[in-house]
């Protein structure tokens, strides 16, 4: 594997667990973050070899993407960077990547709200000095930092992802 594809093949999990990591500790996700995330789509497919028509299914994914994520936040579900997080995980992951992407959000979403609710009524019930984040994060009532979950569902769904097939393809993998 060449050191461009290497490149390519780190950019995207690298984007999603900085991501992860804001979301966790600042409740955030930067707009810089997630127009990075997006730029970089264009060299990693031109790199990897990736046809136009993949990479235009995966555009108008993300674009579905996107306005799915506008809608959950319309709604109150997520947050507006977790929003145009999953947009960016769309135009990186296509089709039928995104399916696998959205199920396993979908599991560490719940498992990210069980975890985070035994650990809340924990932190209740023992309080003890923490840094300001672990005390936003664990406060009864506390938002859920969804970020993590959209970032586990990406992590699992990229192998199989059109990206990671053109790379393959063109490594001789």
């Amino acid at each position: 594997m060449s050191l461009l594809n290497l490149l390519v093949v780190g950019l995207f999990p690298a984007v999603v667990i900085f991501a992860a990591l804001r979301d966790a500790t600042t409740m955030t996700i930067p707009n810089w973050l997630c127009g990075l995330g997006a730029v970089l789509f264009v060299p990693a497919a031109l790199i990897s070899g990736m046809n136009m028509s993949t990479a235009g299914i995966a555009l108008a994914v993300g674009f579905a993407s996107l306005v799915a994520g506008i809608g959950l936040f319309a709604a109150r579900f997520v947050g507006g960077g977790d929003a145009k997080l999953f947009a960016v995980c769309g135009l990186w992951l296509g089709w039928p990547s995104w399916i696998e992407f959205v199920m396993w959000t979908a599991v560490a979403g719940g498992g990210l709200a069980v975890a985070l609710l035994g650990a809340r009524k924990l932190a209740a019930q023992w309080p003890v000095r923490m840094p300001d984040w672990t005390s936003r994060l664990l406060s009864p009532g506390g938002d859920i930092p969804y970020g993590i979950a959209i970032c586990v569902g990406a992590l699992c769904a990229f192998p199989d992802s059109p990206v990671m097939h053109a790379v393959r393809v063109a490594s001789g993998i």
